[in-house]
């Protein structure tokens, strides 16, 4: 079948290769230099819902799937279902579990899913006395801010700092004039993402994300510089998750008249007493989690999105690889700040059975390769150990000639 993938970037072109490996026919918008080896690439912006529209019926699709978070906030699935479309993402009233984090965190709590204490303020007075009830805390903008709204603040200080940045300075715009004071939960985190047609749920398997910008966990946030998969969860932690958070996820947005057919991606964060607490919802495909995740993945996916989108999720017709996947993020000099654009990628590797170079921010200027974003590639590795696919990984990424790069030397490193 004729399938649409809307974006441009890692998850992406992770998506779109591994549909592609079902013997579909892959178009894209906007697409990226590396998703134009898998697909054919419309160059109409994510932004441009009309176009979009327009393009999807045009081209008689089967399926949408959409990958980034801003249009699905913004409702484009409401419009491309109207055009009658199958489309793979939540309408704009679903996702709202990503779009406003206080919308998210009213939910939990509605649905007694268990999440951390929290409050959500608009004044950096109510902000700081949150602080003082809380003790040690998270800031959160409440709106989208690109992987980047998220502080966990070391000591008072530094939260009633942040506090002030986001509600007084705006240092995320309109995405922090409201924030969400949470309490910190100390643990471990993982990733885990669920397919769902809005009434039952097909569990993918858990990823590792490493958020910060350098190595040892040091460093600002940023929308993620490697992940692994499996995860070091066992059977009954996922077991619990599905159990204490999915399943009562999708309970509670049929509650609330929401129908929900799309990912559920939850940041998990466990206790350690082995006790899984929900710390956010996103409403799409992770990046850059989706690389391992499809780099591992066995069975025609696109089938499975289909029966998702049309209310009817097939179960137990993808598997995994047994293999582990470490994907290694390469970065542009700046991120997660101000990053230039247009600077030369040189001696790419190609892809391989074993090594899948992911293109994240990339274009083509000149007939040569330049940067286009913060995050450039998602080098994914397959290994019968961690060891094996970091190893893999490492050798495609050190090989990469790029002004300034930035990558973590710890990916997957953590232990299991």
């Amino acid at each position: 079948m004729k399938i649409l993938v809307i974006g441009s970037g890692g998850r992406e072109h992770a998506l779109a290769w591994r549909l592609a490996r079902g013997a579909h026919e892959i178009v894209a918008a906007p697409g990226n230099p590396g998703i134009a080896q898998v697909a054919r690439c419309v160059p109409v912006g994510v932004d441009q819902h009309d176009a979009l529209c327009e393009l999807a019926v045009a081209e008689n699709v089967a399926l949408v799937v959409v990958g980034p978070e801003a249009p699905l906030v913004a409702g484009l699935a409401d419009k491309l279902r109207a055009k009658g479309l199958a489309v793979f993402g939540p309408g704009a009233s679903g996702a709202r579990l990503e779009g406003s984090k206080a919308f998210s965190k009213e939910f939990f709590a509605r649905h007694r899913i268990p999440t951390a204490p929290f409050e959500i303020c608009s004044t950096v007075e109510a902000a700081n006395a949150a602080i003082e009830r809380l003790g040690k805390v998270v800031i959160k903008a409440d709106g989208l801010a690109a992987g980047k709204g998220v502080v966990v603040a070391r000591d008072a200080a530094e939260a009633q700092q942040t506090v002030r940045e986001m509600l007084e300075a705006r240092r995320f715009g309109d995405a922090g004039k409201t924030v969400i004071v949470e309490q910190q939960i100390i643990g471990r985190e993982v990733s885990v993402l669920a397919l769902t047609d809005g009434k039952t749920l097909e569990v993918l398997p858990a990823v590792e994300d490493h958020k910060t910008i350098f190595d040892g966990d040091q460093g600002p946030n940023t929308g993620g510089m490697g992940t692994v998969s499996p995860a070091w969860t066992s059977e009954d932690l996922m077991t619990r998750i599905k159990h204490e958070i999915l399943e009562p996820t999708v309970r509670g947005l049929h509650e609330d008249g929401i129908d929900y057919r799309g990912v559920l991606y939850a940041g998990v964060m466990v206790d350690a007493a082995g006790a899984p607490w929900l710390l956010e919802y996103n409403c799409r495909f992770g990046d850059p989690e989706t690389q391992p995740i499809m780099a591992r993945l066995v069975g025609d996916l696109g089938a499975v999105l289909l029966g998702a989108a049309n209310g009817a999720l097939p179960h137990g017709v993808i598997m995994s690889d047994a293999r582990v996947a470490v994907c290694v993020v390469v970065a542009s000099a700046g991120y997660p700040g101000t990053v230039k654009v247009g600077d030369p990628i040189r001696n790419l590797a190609p892809s391989s059975d074993d090594v899948i170079v992911f293109h994240a921010g990339t274009a083509e200027k000149d007939g040569a390769l330049v940067t286009a974003g913060g995050r450039v590639l998602g080098v994914t590795a397959l290994g019968v150990s961690v060891d094996q696919a970091r190893e893999r990984a490492y050798a495609v990424v050190d090989a990469i000639e790029l002004p300034g790069k930035q990558v973590r030397r710890d990916i997957g490193a953590r232990g299991r």
